[in-house]
């Protein structure tokens, strides 16, 4: 079969873009809130949903997955050739919770369409760019003539993302084998921008916890007993101060061992974007950069370990004054973490770094919440650069940069189990407002993506031979 001309990619996009989008505002109407225990069923509509309407698209196979939790989707399209390669896409069918009394200028789960928008919560966090995968499928079949993709293509969509995914490193390993695959294509990301097409190659990964740390055995009296007794909320804010040092730097030893440093060329790539400072900091609602010394914004959000303090408390919180001694203070700690560092280390360096700082008197419990990897795809690659080159045609030949992402996610448990690289294709933008009252997405990148989508099963087979065993 011949490549996939651009204009019939783009033509077969166009004229079933508004069937799509039917499609797409009728998924959307469904409340899939994976954190909500009385929108269970609601994610377990939306899984059903999905799987229907995927075989009704063409796949072979599609199922839902029970998972102790709430369940995933799974299906598959082989191709006619055997030996081509198989690709995992990634994403999620849950979304985060949304009520208009948040800021929505309209019911969150009723989607509505303004100046080439499609405003809904799950417009783009993942329902969005999981569903341009059909658009985009079909496409690539229309343009090249065949009945069944150049890949093998299988997709896994998730249904707890937004809820940590606690149950998807075991649904992972419970289904390797029906899950094997070359490579997989995570669409849970974005773009830099409407007009700069960039291609994610890496997310941090993360680990909390929090400290308690317990005094006397209740709050005393200030007067009678301040200066002469360790005081938890004290020893908190001590450990808060000393996470850092004077340049910025996490004061954690061995916190940095095994961290894969920027690359000139990489470090050369972040700084042709066109990063406005000043708009950032409107977005990020602050009034300053600061940061680790030696490193730019973008390279401190995507490159860069990192340890926050996420809250303090202890003592008395009421108006006025109460001169006491707490009985007990809290701590919570993040850590971003890059390629590179392994999360047992950390938490065990920073269990020790605890320990060494406090005095006695003062016993202390420490409770991390499990950890997420970090994930970084070589940008030598030759599945990257299909991903790439198929961007770029959707975009009009326009060049097309790198970006990472400064959250984490699951990518890491799918490289680690399935044993393959992990490639990004978002066409999400800031303003996209995950998370956020009025999500939305841009109806014209979601078109976009579906051609990125076409690009990419022509072109991959084309450039990419995986070694196998």
């Amino acid at each position: 079969m011949s490549s996939a001309p651009d204009n019939a990619v783009r033509d077969h996009v166009t004229a079933h873009a508004t069937a799509f989008l039917a499609d797409l505002v009728d998924w959307l109407r469904i409340p899939s809130v994976s954190a909500d225990p009385g929108r269970a069923e609601d994610v377990r509509r939306s899984a059903e949903w999905l799987a229907g309407r995927l075989r009704a698209t063409g796949f072979p196979v599609a199922e839902v997955w029970s998972t102790p939790g709430l369940p995933a989707v799974f299906a598959e399209w082989p191709s006619a050739d055997p030996d081509a390669p198989t690709v995992l896409v990634y994403g999620h069918h849950d979304v985060q919770p949304a009520d208009r009394s948040d800021g929505w200028f309209g019911e969150p789960f009723e989607p509505t369409e303004r100046d080439g928008r499609l405003y809904a919560r799950g417009a783009a966090d993942d329902k969005g760019q999981v569903w341009m995968h059909t658009l985009g499928l079909r496409a690539h079949l229309a343009a090249t003539g065949r009945t069944a993709p150049a890949v093998h293509v299988k997709l896994l969509i998730e249904g707890e993302e937004e809820s940590g995914s606690p149950h998807f490193p075991a649904l992972l390993r419970a289904h390797a084998d029906r899950l094997a695959c070359d490579a997989v294509l995570v669409s849970d990301t974005g773009m830099w921008d409407e007009d700069t097409p960039t291609v994610c190659t890496g997310m941090r990964g993360l680990t909390d916890c929090q400290i308690d740390l317990f005094g006397p055995a209740q709050d005393i009296h200030s007067g009678s007993f301040g200066g002469a007794v360790p005081n938890p909320a004290t020893e908190a804010a001590r450990l808060a101060a000393a996470l850092h040092d004077d340049r910025r730097r996490v004061a954690v030893p061995g916190f940095y061992d095994g961290v894969v440093e920027l690359t000139e060329r990489e470090r050369a790539l972040f700084a042709e974007l066109p990063f406005d400072q000043e708009r950032w900091l409107r977005t990020a609602h602050s009034s300053a950069a600061l940061g680790e010394e030696g490193y730019t914004v973008l390279e401190r959000v995507w490159a860069r370990p990192t340890a926050e303090v996420n809250g303090v408390s202890g003592g008395y919180q009421g108006p006025g004054g109460k001169t006491i001694v707490p009985a007990r203070a809290q701590l919570k700690l993040s850590f971003r973490l890059v390629a590179g560092q392994d999360a047992d280390h950390v938490q065990r360096a920073v269990r020790e770094w605890v320990a060494a700082r406090l005095p006695d008197g003062i016993r202390h419990e420490i409770t991390f919440w499990g950890a997420t990897r970090p994930c970084l795809t070589p940008l030598d690659h030759p599945a990257l650069q299909s991903v790439v080159r198929a961007m770029s045609r959707a975009f009009d030949d326009r060049p097309v940069r790198f970006t990472r992402e400064g959250g984490s996610g699951p990518a890491a448990d799918l490289r680690d189990v399935l044993d393959a690289p992990v490639l990004f294709l978002g066409i999400s933008v800031p303003s996209d407002g995950w998370h956020a009252p009025n999500e939305k997405v841009e109806l014209g990148l979601l078109l976009k993506g579906a051609e990125a989508v076409a690009h990419l099963w022509d072109d991959l087979p084309r450039h990419w031979q995986p070694a196998r065993d």
